[in-house]
């Protein structure tokens, strides 16, 4: 919602603005379907021209989170260590075989019927089952070190695959300009073509052709770049939850006492969801 808001400010402060100072919108107005024609439909051609299918629909979920905000709230970030503690513990002191129907089948276990938030997250099942099922055929021989460079390497692969709409927005929004230039020069040169018409209507029809200009940098710099700016900020935050599962594995793989398995999983959590350590704490224990 914040998003939206923002827009609007936007919106009011700069059409509002520049009505208070005595500019017509009339005229701004009639011009701008036919110059976001041509803007919009050159920066849709060319994001079309710049991805696969896979990435356009990669970009059109993108929007919805940016409305929305951060998928994994405060309750995520505490069930996200609840779990894998539990897995770990079970692992540990049960063996394999207990483990391995919340491993081989997560959308059948009962564990993770209990956190159905996680299990919905794709990514998020798949980096803790896969390390787990590794942990099992390994039979305890695969060190701490090489469960480290798998997991650094699975994190920073799907980071970078979802920070592309984010890519591909702020690049939208480095090219808007020049489109808006494009708009503007199709102005002048139908302009131009009408070079014996009263200097009212050339003024007019120059006056169109500049919105183009305008509309391009607006675009660009209060609308496209923000959004991709928050998308980054949106995912970057998301991301945070697999670094939970990362140091609740890593600590205890090193058999480190529970209360440091905790708090290393606790403090890679930013301070706006982050749960203090007696919560945590007592949340494992189950009180």
């Amino acid at each position: 919602m914040m998003a939206i808001a923002g827009l609007v400010v936007l919106l009011v402060m700069v059409f509002g603005g520049f009505a208070i100072t005595g500019g017509s919108l009339g005229p701004v107005f009639h011009a701008l379907p036919h110059e976001m024609l041509i803007i919009g439909g050159a920066a849709v051609g060319a994001i079309i021209v710049a991805n696969d299918v896979g990435s356009l629909k990669q970009l059109g979920g993108a929007f919805g989170r940016i409305v929305k905000g951060p998928r994994f709230k405060r309750a995520d970030y505490l069930a996200a260590i609840f779990l894998t503690v539990r897995l770990m513990r079970l692992l540990k002191t049960e063996g394999a075989v207990a483990v391995e129907p919340h491993v081989e089948s997560p959308q059948s276990s009962s564990l993770w019927a209990e956190y159905p938030n996680l299990k919905a997250d794709h990514f998020f099942v798949h980096l803790v089952t896969d390390t787990l099922r590794l942990l099992v055929v390994s039979t305890g021989t695969v060190s701490s070190v090489a469960i480290e460079d798998v997991l650094d390497t699975a994190i920073e692969t799907h980071h970078h695959d979802a920070m592309r709409p984010a890519t591909e927005l702020q690049t939208l929004a480095d090219a808007l300009p020049a489109l808006g230039i494009v708009a503007a020069v199709l102005g002048v040169v139908k302009t131009m073509g009408s070079i014996d018409q009263p200097p009212a209507v050339l003024g007019g029809m120059i006056g169109s052709a500049l919105v183009g200009t305008f509309l391009g940098v607006l675009l660009a710099y209060g609308i496209v770049g923000p959004m991709a700016a928050r998308l980054k900020t949106i995912l970057e935050a998301d991301a945070e939850i697999y670094h939970v599962v990362r140091r609740v594995i890593l600590a205890s793989l090193r058999n480190q006492p529970q209360p440091i398995v905790l708090e290393a999983a606790r403090t890679a959590i930013r301070p706006a969801n982050q749960p203090g350590f007696t919560e945590v704490f007592e949340g494992v224990r189950g009180k």
